[in-house]
């Protein structure tokens, strides 16, 4: 199940999935504007890591801060995620904004 950026939030949890196996495809749009696409297992943790709050971010968005969270869906395994993540990067960036459109929905 998906959760929005709000739930995310909202949850007391560390958003991580129910099966620690499972793993978050994910965007981002940084203070650009530019949207940042990336996989992880942890999407609150992994926002603190872009947004600088903890070691890890990756260099794109250092410079691009603040980043906010516009978009994530499930994958079964790393594979199936990274195979989606590279999909996702190969959209253009209007057909990015759709799936940000139909999530925040």
């Amino acid at each position: 199940m998906t959760k929005t950026p709000s739930e995310l939030e909202d949850s007391s949890s560390d958003t991580t999935p129910a099966n620690p196996q499972d793993w978050f495809v994910y965007l981002l749009r940084c203070a650009d504007n530019t949207l940042y696409c990336g996989i992880t297992t942890n999407l609150k943790k992994r926002l603190r890591q872009h947004n600088g709050e903890l070691v890890g971010g990756a260099k794109y968005t250092k410079v691009r801060q603040p980043c906010e969270l516009v978009y994530s869906e499930n994958a079964d395994n790393r594979s199936e995620a990274s195979k989606r993540e590279a999909g996702i990067k190969k959209l253009s960036k209007q057909s990015k904004e759709v799936l940000c459109r139909e999530f925040n929905l």
